[in-house]
């Protein structure tokens, strides 16, 4: 496993070496020593106590001690959230906090908040009750006053109808009246209050139904919304008034105005005792007015005053749980008062894990040291590799597919470069990608800043992967200019267009050929071809034999890392027979494709390489004619379809009698093989070599391989078809942009009017951000993925291994619990 005396390798390529340790750490100084390792963070702990509940582990005491600081916590977070504070992350910290006081002083700050809260809340409600009463008395007045001048005008207009017969009439029913008895007259009372307005419908029939109609419903709209006594929310409400007569309507009126949420406010008719109740509740509103901001503003300096100390508190406790959480994970050894710990680390942090121990020793006045032993185990250790910011991206796209097996051949190596070069050839525009660029510059000149916010989740991704899309945009500037594209529109950067018009009146948007005048366009795409009837075959045709041969070199590249992930194992078997026939397949068909397209490059040739291809299989022996670019190249089809026929079976068969083989020979003793030694292949190895004589499934082994050979040669077409997405997209992006360019910015340029140009030039940036650089980067992105993880990563990687999580104080700067 290594000395631990070197340095972390900072290989990409491999994961760290990690070593199995068991920490043996006496009781006294085990919180320090947990303490010092969380600081150092290189230390995987494994749980222990796994068939242990959480209540019965030795600390559940602290950690439920723990939970509930952290409660109060969340608490005073949310009443920050109210409040529209925040925390302060300017606050320092200071040395060691007494976590006993700690305790108490959360406890005080909530006992003194709850209280704030509570009579906050009682005064609240008493100043809304307060203000609907008062808008009753105003409005309800209203109604009252205005009724009393109705009925005197209508009084006014009988008197000068007087007459005789009208004079005796009201002798008679005064007489009437008089001689009636006084217990018989009626007398209607009524009930005041206020009623949600999108209830109010509801409630007028819902109380005419009820009381068949022997009720007087009268309604007011207030302007603007009151806040409700019960809920705390502003709420639009109508104020009410209903007349009834009898005990009976009144019990129902009542239970109807508590069933519809309606609240009721007594009432008088006498306007002196009116204006007496409203100035009353006015002066009472004042001073509750009063009150409640005095209450409000010690509550905002106590939130403030917290908030300056959150942060700290809030990792102290969670520093704190973690502590507890880990010696949880521990043996405890009564007898020697010790704790037992044991997990992964890597071999490079050997030294500085045993400077911890030490340091905890001594800090906590311990008598006997911590004990470091290294264990010899054939469990998978853990994959841990450095990383830093610009490489945790690539490393988060592979781990995305799956995480590397310990010590396997890591593809963001090659990611690093391959993925944003490919984006690049389905998005090459070179304007395009200066916006990309310019858009990533400032996420990373702002880094420290905005790392600090909390940003949404689509500027979360954006910015967590700031650098790879930064490299995206580099490499579309430098295919763009091989393109020649900027908005779609071509520019004589390195020079004049080779190509000229052949005489005055030709066009070279419609000319079906152009006249060599200029020295070969130095570099990209000659501007003169955007537009020709030449340009797009010429580009379909570049564009797509490019895509194969990008294809083809990625996946040799794969295969070539089977190779050196089998060398590193030392699996010979894998070598011989998965590499080399893989290799063999692969390039005796596309792989002289590949070579076909460039000798018809180099050589100008006019041969059809789809018709190559066809007969290559369907008539081997036949005379190639016009199609052959080479002497010899009919003999050297034949010798290539051979060993491709000859790489399935050679795929297929040996390997599963090798490791059966090999089997019998390991466990019948005819050979020897250390412990630590790696005999299996990765795919196949055991969990646990130490069972004696693990049963060896012969037919399972050969199906696998079965299943692994068609998949490979089937995949060998797919795969390769599948790069055609370069060339698909590419142009796809190109006719947008050339859409977007013609359509909209030129059309709307060939008006004279300043208001049409000034809208054709917004749709034009709005189709272009939207579209080109989001939709198309997006889409550009996830198939520049699904080419790494498919058609890359499956010749080579196998990703079913686990990350290495090392307790750390570092991550708890999370909301996580």
């Amino acid at each position: 496993m290594g000395d631990g005396s070197s340095g972390p390798t900072m290989d990409l390529m491999r994961s760290e070496p990690m070593q199995l340790v068991q920490l043996i750490i006496p009781i006294e100084s085990a919180y320090r020593t947990i303490s010092y390792l969380g600081d150092l963070g290189l230390f995987q702990f494994n749980d222990l106590n796994a068939e242990k509940s959480p209540f019965q582990r030795t600390y559940a005491a602290q950690i439920k001690r723990c939970a509930e600081m952290a409660r109060k916590l969340r608490f005073f977070k949310e009443q920050m959230r109210k409040a529209g504070l925040s925390p302060s992350t300017k606050s320092l910290r200071s040395g060691d906090i007494d976590l006993d006081h700690l305790e108490v002083t959360l406890g005080e700050l909530e006992s003194e908040l709850i209280e704030i809260n509570s009579n906050n809340e009682m005064l609240q409600h008493t100043y809304n009750e307060l203000s609907e009463y008062k808008l009753v008395l105003q409005k309800a007045g209203e109604l009252f006053h205005s009724a009393q001048s109705i009925v005197a005008a209508q009084q006014g207009e009988l008197e000068l109808y007087n007459t005789t017969e009208q004079s005796v009439e009201r002798s008679l029913l005064l007489e009437q009246e008089m001689t009636m008895d006084p217990s018989k007259q009626v007398k209607l009372g009524y009930i005041s209050g206020l009623v949600a307005r999108e209830k109010s419908m509801a409630f007028e029939r819902i109380l005419f139904r009820a009381t068949r109609g022997n009720v007087f419903l009268k309604q007011t709209v207030l302007e603007n919304a009151v806040v409700d006594p019960v809920s705390g929310d502003e709420v639009e409400k109508n104020v009410f008034v209903v007349f009834y007569s009898g005990e009976r309507a009144k019990n129902k009126i009542l239970k109807l105005c508590e069933g519809f949420g309606a609240n009721r406010y007594p009432f008088t008719e006498d306007l002196n005792k009116q204006f007496q109740i409203i100035s009353q509740v006015s002066g009472r509103l004042a001073e509750l007015k009063t009150t409640i901001d005095a209450g409000l503003a010690h509550r905002s300096n106590l939130l403030q005053t917290i908030g300056f100390e959150f942060e700290q508190w809030n990792f102290l406790v969670k520093k704190e749980k973690s502590i507890y959480h880990i010696l949880n994970m521990l043996n405890m050894d009564v007898t020697k008062k010790c704790l037992v710990a044991e997990g992964w680390c890597p071999v490079f942090a050997k030294d500085q894990i045993q400077n911890g121990l030490r340091r905890a020793t001594l800090d906590s006045n311990s008598q006997i040291g911590a004990i470091f032993h290294v264990l010899q185990t054939k469990e998978s250790p853990p994959t841990f590799f450095q990383t830093n910011k610009f490489t945790s991206a690539f490393q988060e796209i592979v781990d995305a597919y799956g995480v590397a097996k310990y010590q396997e051949a890591n593809p963001s190596v090659y990611t690093i470069v391959t993925f944003p070069f490919l984006f690049a050839v389905m998005f090459g525009d070179w304007g395009h990608g200066i916006c990309l660029l310019l858009a990533t510059l400032y996420l990373i000149i702002r880094e420290k800043k905005l790392s600090s916010q909390k940003l949404g989740d689509i500027m979360e991704m954006a910015f967590s992967g700031r650098y790879v899309i930064m490299m995206m945009g580099i490499f579309s500037i430098y295919t763009g200019l091989i393109y020649n594209e900027f908005f779609s529109v071509p520019f004589e950067l390195f020079g004049p267009s080779a190509y000229g018009c052949r005489d005055q009146s030709c066009r070279d948007a419609y000319t079906a050929g152009l006249v060599k005048v200029h020295a070969t366009y130095p570099f990209g795409l000659d501007p003169k071809w955007h537009g020709s009837r030449s340009e797009l075959p010429f580009l379909n045709s570049m564009k797509m034999k490019m895509s194969i041969l990008f294809g083809v070199a990625q996946m040799n590249l794969g295969i070539i890392m089977s190779y050196f992930n089998a060398k590193f194992f030392g699996d010979n078997i894998n070598i011989w027979y998965q590499f080399v026939p893989q290799m063999i397949f692969l390039n005796s068909l596309f792989g002289y494709l590949s070579l076909l397209i460039i000798v018809k490059w180099c050589t100008g040739s006019q041969a059809d390489l789809y018709h190559v291809m066809i007969y290559m299989f369907l008539s081997p022996t036949d005379d190639l004619d016009d199609n052959q670019l080479f002497i010899g190249q009919k003999f050297f089809q034949i010798l290539l379809l051979l060993s491709a026929l000859a790489a399935v079976p050679w795929m297929m068969f040996p390997k599963p009698f090798l490791l059966k083989k090999r089997h019998e020979e390991r466990f019948q003793g005819q050979s020897y093989a250390r412990l630590d030694s790696n005999d299996y292949p990765p795919e196949i190895e055991p969990h646990s070599v130490s069972h004696n004589h693990e049963e060896f499934e012969f037919s399972e082994v050969f199906v696998h391989q079965l299943i692994h050979t068609i998949e490979f040669v089937l995949g060998a077409v797919s795969n390769t078809a599948s790069y055609l997405r370069l060339w698909a997209l590419s142009l796809a992006h190109s006719e947008l942009s050339s859409v977007f360019y013609d359509k909209v910015l030129l059309l709307a340029w060939g008006y004279n009017s300043i208001i049409a140009r000034g809208i054709g030039l917004c749709v034009f940036i709005f189709a272009t951000v939207g579209v080109l650089l989001v939709m198309e980067t997006l889409s550009a992105f996830l198939h520049a993925l699904r080419l790494h993880w498919v058609e890359f990563q499956n010749k080579f990687y196998v990703g079913d291994g686990y990350k290495f999580y090392p307790f750390s104080f570092a991550s708890l700067g999370q909301d996580d619990e």
